[in-house]
């Protein structure tokens, strides 16, 4: 299947990242390249661009998308948790634009085999990298039921995880599970039928919750965010596209933490913490697609934006 992947809120991305000559732009999701192929035209044949994703498909394709400036683009096959190791690699002396685009990419969720929709009947999978071992059929034959239903509750938002967690054991029982289409089945069984009606699928909730669990997004973000913003030179940007509401909360209170200049508690009488301002958020309010863009790409209804600007 061909690699197709829209890239959402261009425009404001290309505004506020504002991506100049000479810069040294890290797209830490690289995808097919297109907001990279956005900064690669804004930086008119200077800087480089260092280009990081996981899935050895969304390399290719963005090489043959960017084929035009190859000789500015650094491509790497690894996860963004090794955002330091690779810029101790490629840039030791700071960045001045990085960007996230968080969750899984169209093509991942269209290409059948990589088993991340809950539409197409597929092995379990789920695995941004295809390398690694640990897949979702790991996650929903081999967790417990307290641990299904602490991840589809905290990681999918659920309010019938724990019913959901009880039928999967039960249901394994017999026999595992071992595609998209069974798993979609067991969820529902689980899900009253009330609830079926009204709202969204009754299984994207627990979807997403299996495969943040499965590439350990949240805990890779945690991480890479403060990393990230360590690297950038004064001047420098960062920018996050989030997609649900739990990526979004970690990027909105990392970026309040990082723009304070003091966390003491509110009783102390004086600042004791020596914190200091690292940044100035850029985005009060995350951005968020237009009705015409949401319209012509249904991805980017549930994109949000934010950025900040490395102040010291």
């Amino acid at each position: 299947m061909e690699f197709k992947h829209i890239p959402v809120l261009y425009e404001e991305i290309m505004t506020l990242m504002d991506a100049k000559p000479d810069n040294i732009v890290v797209d830490c999701t690289l995808g097919g390249g297109g907001h990279s192929k956005g900064f690669l035209m804004h930086m008119q044949g200077r800087g480089t661009l260092i280009g990081i994703d996981q899935d050895p498909d969304a390399l290719k394709a963005a090489q043959n998308n960017l084929a035009q400036y190859n000789e500015q683009v650094i491509y790497v096959h690894s996860n963004y948790r090794y955002l330091g190791d690779i810029l101790d690699h490629y840039a030791p002396l700071g960045v001045d634009k990085i960007l996230f685009d968080l969750g899984v990419s169209s093509y991942q969720l269209d290409e059948k085999e990589r088993g991340f929709s809950y539409m197409q009947d597929a092995p379990l999978d789920m695995r941004m990298n295809p390398a690694e071992p640990f897949s979702a059929y790991d996650v929903v034959n081999r967790y417990t039921e307290a641990e299904l239903h602490r991840i589809i509750k905290e990681y999918g938002e659920e309010n019938w995880a724990k019913r959901i967690a009880q039928f999967i054991v039960q249901i394994r029982q017999q026999s595992p599970i071992r595609t998209t289409g069974e798993l979609v089945e067991v969820i529902k069984k689980a899900v009253p039928k009330g609830a079926r009606i009204e709202g969204s699928h009754p299984a994207k909730r627990t979807f997403q919750a299996i495969r943040i669990e499965v590439n350990h997004e949240l805990d890779v973000l945690k991480i890479t965010l403060d990393e990230a913003v360590k690297r950038l030179k004064k001047g420098g940007r960062l920018g996050i596209i989030s997609f649900h509401s739990l990526e979004d909360r970690i990027v909105k209170e990392r970026f309040k933490y990082w723009a304070s200049d003091c966390i003491c508690p509110l009783e102390m009488p004086f600042c004791q913490c020596d914190k200091i301002s690292e940044v100035k958020i850029l985005t009060k309010k995350p951005l968020i697609a237009s009705p015409t863009e949401a319209a012509e790409n249904s991805r980017s209804k549930s994109a949000k934006f934010r950025a900040v600007e490395k102040i010291i």
